[in-house]
């Protein structure tokens, strides 16, 4: 019915010389992030690193999504064409990615994560302007485009099972094959459809020599304002439905930074999956995530936002209870194939509801204001905390005789924090949320 729904809109079919090569975009997109992000933890494991150090590291895309895309995004609305910027970003991501491929120590790691995050994460919503800036119904097409996304990042994953022989630990391939696909779709992005910026270069130099002549906080505010949308969408926090949705996403997106943080640790040492299997297994998630990704709009229209909403908070939650309980397997099997309920359901619909609630003046600001909170501020606020509460619940023996080293994490603990805080959340969401 949902498929029949999407075909049936007014404006004519996209081309396929369009959609092709947008499709292919978002396939090396996220082919790229799943090639290293769910085994990064692992390999960072491998190198003798802590669970604080982890979360660390892994925090670095969340400071990422803070402070670049609304930087990047003024440059293409000002100065530069979408589709390169994109390209040199995912180029100098290349050289980032190379770094952290070779560096063995937490602190440069870091520093290398961190410059990569800087030029990775404003590609996410630079790809995003360019399929909406070039389909004729974005209702329609938007979804069959990106979907190819999610089959980028699941094809990563399974090829990961060719990197790594059996029974190795995870090294440093993943990185080195992130590197080469960034690569690939650094250069490619500059034959991509141009997509030119929305005002002319002068513009900001002018309100900029406006500022400077006639100096005033007010009018500082206002031209920050244009610099960083998300500000004029802050008003929003004064209507009570709205500070509750934005403040239960920021809260529930703390809690997701667990799973995407120490899945596939959990998945090698607490389930004993073999450390080539963990990639591939766990996008059992993004291929149920593809059935969901088709359906949302007819489940929005059928049962209500909130519903959904309150149903993609309750997969998080039964989720961590299935990694707490971890047996039998089946549960964490469970928990894998969830991603799509949880993901779809609650952050899908959040930027769906986002869209159709917020005044038409402010969307685009609401929009970029949600994922700030969502991607940038939660996700930071959780990969750090998941970091210090897996080091809480992680104790190190020492073997008598052979003096060999090793830390135990008790997993089931670990998973009950956020369990016990998505339903936190979700009882006053229920109640408050309008």
């Amino acid at each position: 019915m949902f498929a029949m729904l999407l075909w049936a809109a007014d404006a004519p079919p996209l081309d396929w010389g369009v959609r092709i090569p947008l499709s292919l975009m978002f396939f090396l997109e996220f082919a790229i992030w799943g090639a290293w992000y769910v085994v990064l933890g692992q390999y960072l494991t491998t190198l003798g690193f802590s669970g604080k150090q982890i979360g660390s590291i892994y925090s670095t895309l969340a400071l990422g999504s803070i402070v670049a895309p609304p930087i990047f995004g003024a440059l293409a609305d000002q100065y530069v064409e979408a589709q390169y910027l994109v390209g040199g970003l995912h180029l100098v991501g290349a050289a980032f990615l190379l770094m952290m491929a070779s560096i063995r120590t937490p602190g440069w790691f870091f520093l290398a994560a961190l410059g990569y995050a800087l030029v990775y994460a404003p590609t996410l919503p630079l790809t995003n302007a360019i399929v909406f800036a070039k389909v004729p119904d974005a209702t329609r097409d938007f979804p069959t485009i990106r979907v190819l996304g999610t089959i980028g990042w699941i094809a990563a994953n399974l090829f990961l099972k060719v990197l790594l022989k059996p029974g190795e630990p995870v090294n440093n391939r993943p990185l080195l094959l992130a590197v080469v696909l960034s690569v690939v779709l650094g250069l490619y992005s500059f034959a991509l459809p141009s997509v030119p910026p929305g005002l002319q270069g002068t513009a900001l130099k002018e309100k900029l020599t406006t500022l400077m002549n006639d100096f005033s906080w007010p009018a500082l505010g206002a031209f920050l304002a244009k610099l960083f949308p998300f500000t004029e969408a802050l008003n929003l926090f004064r209507d009570f439905p709205f500070a509750v949705f934005f403040s239960i996403s920021l809260l529930v997106s703390i809690a997701m930074s667990f799973y995407f943080s120490f899945t596939s640790i959990y998945l090698e040492q607490g389930v004993k999956i073999r450390p080539d299997y963990v990639g591939p297994i766990t996008t059992l998630g993004q291929a149920i995530e593809i059935i969901f990704m088709f359906t949302l709009g007819y489940f929005i229209s059928t049962f209500g936002m909130k519903a959904i909403l309150v149903a993609g908070m309750s997969a998080w939650a039964l989720r961590y209870l299935c990694f707490a309980l971890s047996r039998p397997f089946v549960l964490v099997l469970l928990g894998l194939a969830l991603h799509g309920v949880c993901f779809d359901f609650f952050f899908g619909a959040g930027f769906i509801h986002v869209e159709t609630t917020a005044p038409e003046v402010i969307r685009s600001s609401a929009q970029a204001l949600y994922s700030t909170l969502v991607y940038g501020i939660g996700m930071y606020t959780g990969t750090v905390l998941s970091g210090w509460v897996n080091q809480g619940f992680t104790r190190e023996f020492v073997d008598p005789v052979t003096q060999e080293r090793t830390r135990i994490t008790d997993w089931r603990s670990f998973w009950l924090v956020p369990f016990v805080g998505v339903v936190a959340c979700l009882v006053p969401f229920v109640i408050f949320f309008r």
